[in-house]
């Protein structure tokens, strides 16, 4: 477990804290929640879908729900809108509030969860390939994080992090100065930004 002072640290996947979801109707694992609380800012997991189910409500909480594997995942709407995820990696940002329910297209899936609190928080997600080195410089007051697809990489910097592995999720964080990485490597990761909502 990392210090929650530290500026940047690496989370393995097989450290991730599987628990129910809030509804009963499925499993998650829990990647990182900030705080680690109830009343958290911003939070990813990874959903076990495992059969057609309503999803858990989450007012004030805004989501994006990223395909990681299984042949597809339909979103059903109560306002009649549907969407479906198929492979790759495809994605949805929609809002908590929203009465959602999940159909399987033909078996299992796990999907990757982003969710961070509107009022406070501003979220962006990128699906990238990684072919090589990757510079990310963080602002003060954000934090980036890295989940790795698919592949390997290495921290090829002074920052003393543990290489990735697939499934792995690194955090990296600047509270004063602005804090440069380099993510070097093969493979494909999702990027993520997270900074406070301005005003």
């Amino acid at each position: 477990m990392h210090d929650s002072t530290d500026a940047s640290w690496v989370i393995p996947a097989n450290e991730y804290r599987r628990e129910r979801w809030k509804n009963g109707a499925g499993w998650t694992r829990q990647i990182i929640r900030v705080p680690d609380h109830d009343e958290w800012q911003w939070r990813l997991s990874i959903a076990e879908i495992e059969q057609d189910a309503p999803f858990s409500a989450f007012p004030g909480i805004d989501r994006e729900l990223v395909l990681l594997s299984g042949n597809g995942l339909r979103l059903h709407f109560d306002d009649g809108e549907s969407h479906t995820l198929l492979p790759p990696h495809e994605r949805l940002r929609f809002s908590g509030e929203r009465a959602i329910s999940g159909e399987l297209v033909d078996g299992p899936t796990h999907d990757f969860n982003l969710m961070w609190r509107r009022d406070a928080i501003d979220a962006q997600l990128w699906h990238r390939p990684l072919v090589g080195p990757m510079v990310i410089f963080i602002d003060p007051g954000t934090t980036w994080v890295v989940h790795l697809l698919a592949g390997g990489a290495r921290f090829a910097d002074d920052s003393d992090l543990p290489s990735l592995a697939a499934g792995d999720t690194a955090f990296m964080r600047a509270d004063a100065s602005r804090r440069r990485h380099v993510l070097d490597g093969g493979g494909e990761a999702l990027l993520i930004r997270i900074q406070p909502r301005s005003g």
